[in-house]
């Protein structure tokens, strides 16, 4: 028989290593878990803000377009009433 500091790996060296094993995958899977949510949550967010840039330049070109009829009414209407009182003086005139 060997002597006791020969035997090799005892049960409690054996026990200790398994439990650091167990404590290191279970640290290296709640690591891969965070960066993957961190990627997805990154991805999301990228095209949230891809869809509000989007957003804000055609709410700009519609507001664009709303001034544009804006004064396209207003100088209709003022050419209207122009031309109107134009005809109406014309017919008034003896």
């Amino acid at each position: 028989m060997r002597p006791a500091s020969q035997r090799g790996i005892t049960l409690g060296v054996l026990s200790i290593a398994l439990i650091a094993m167990a404590i290191a995958l279970a640290l290296s899977l709640v690591k891969i878990y965070l960066a993957n949510r961190i990627y997805y949550e990154s991805r999301e967010t990228n095209r949230l803000e891809r869809e509000v840039g989007a957003l804000r330049e055609e709410n700009r070109l519609l507001r664009m377009q709303v001034e544009k009829l804006k004064y396209k009414t207003q100088v209709t209407d003022t050419i209207f009433t122009l031309e109107n009182n134009a005809t109406f003086e014309e017919d008034s005139t003896p």
